[in-house]
């Protein structure tokens, strides 16, 4: 059996690492198109889970739009299909080398396999453009593979049939909890590289589209007011490379002597700084499932979330851009205790570290033939 696994950004790469290691274990052909959406921070995951692609697309440029990037993909996935006879196609998630990865398959009659399906906000441009394409890529797919029941059930709702679904649980917590198993000492050494180890600091991404301008500057005032009066808590912020993000954050940031501001930083850095910070705020859909493994309370800057189980269990709590909104719940995990304590060890929902296991074993289970559009 033959399996070509597509991805582009770091998020795609740390959940589908698990997903290559496994299909290799158990005797199949995997073979990583690694369309490098997102090219430096792609890199430094492939490096730390020992992954060299069998092809790179290299399809990054300079502020590059959604159509051009469309275009891109779609013209180098087509040679790779046109040459190689893959039985599947496994997509992750929701970006657009998810989405061109699937309809490029669907044009060479390769069974599509989409890990992490079902995850919906109901909102088609909210997350932009990552709603679209995972509804777009649910159509096309043969195979889903959702991480809980609810997103099994979204699927449902949109007339998915049940013997082509299969909860896993999410690959995230498979790659989690092996970078901590086998790097645990490194991570101690990364907290004192940036001077953490005895610092209680929150944790902030805060990079998507949606949140560009107003938004992004609403959270930074909640935030620069924050530090301002809690000068002995620190902020820990890896901001995105892309000048949207960096024109807001650091204008705002950069004076503060506790605001601790850095480039993005390679996914064993991200864990450890995760494994050490007080609780995290972020706009990110990855993090909110790592963190309930780590029993690191979160705040969601968003308007919605594709993870409602994360909010429904309690280890996050979405709170949008408000300024007063934000400002409100930093001082309420920061100096209400009950409230920490409780979202801090509500169960985490999103799987036990056997999602990837349990992903080989289907595809080997089951004949090609059966998924063929």
């Amino acid at each position: 059996m033959k399996v070509g696994l597509i991805f582009g950004t770091r998020p795609e790469a740390i959940k589908m690492a698990p997903v290559y290691h496994t299909l290799k274990e158990y005797g199949i052909e995997a073979k990583v198109i690694a369309t490098a959406q997102h090219r430096e921070m792609l890199d430094q995951v492939l490096e730390l889970f020992d992954i060299k692609p069998d092809f790179d697309l290299n399809v990054m440029t300079h502020r590059q739009t959604l159509p051009e990037l469309t275009k891109n993909l779609i013209d180098k996935l087509d040679k790779i299909m046109r040459e190689e006879n893959f039985d599947y196609i496994l997509v992750q998630g929701d970006t657009t080398s998810t989405f061109v990865g699937a309809l490029i398959s669907f044009y060479y009659k390769i069974p599509v396999g989409h890990v992490e399906a079902g995850l919906r906000t109901d909102n088609i441009y909210n997350p932009f453009p990552e709603e679209m394409n995972r509804r777009l890529t649910t159509v096309i797919s043969s195979i889903h593979f959702p991480p809980t029941q609810i997103s099994k059930n979204n699927l449902l709702k949109e007339g998915i049939s049940e013997d082509r679904i299969y909860i896993t649980g999410n690959t995230v917590i498979d790659a989690l909890l092996w970078v901590i198993e086998k790097n645990k000492d490194k991570i101690e050494k990364i907290l004192e590289k940036y001077g953490l180890k005895d610092k209680k600091y929150i944790l902030m991404t805060m990079h998507r589209r949606e949140n560009w301008g107003e938004p992004m500057k609403s959270v930074m005032h909640a935030v620069k007011e924050f530090l301002l009066e809690n000068k002995d808590i620190y902020l820990v912020f890896p901001v995105h490379l892309n000048p949207a993000v960096r024109e807001i954050v650091f204008p705002e940031l950069e004076k503060l002597e506790n605001a601790i501001l850095i480039d993005p930083v390679e996914y064993l850095e991200f864990t450890a700084l995760m494994s050490g910070s007080y609780f995290i705020m972020t706009d990110s859909g990855g993090i909110q499932e790592e963190a309930p493994a780590l029993g690191k309370p979160t705040l969601v800057l968003r308007k919605t979330t594709e993870r409602p189980e994360a909010i429904e269990a309690g280890t996050a709590k979405l709170i949008g851009t408000n300024k007063e909104v934000v400002l409100e719940y930093m001082n309420k995990l920061t100096f209400d205790n009950e409230f920490y304590s409780k979202m801090s060890k509500a169960k985490n929902p999103f799987g036990d570290g056997k999602a990837s296991m349990r992903i080989a074993k289907i595809l080997l289970k089951q004949k090609v033939e059966e998924f063929k559009i």
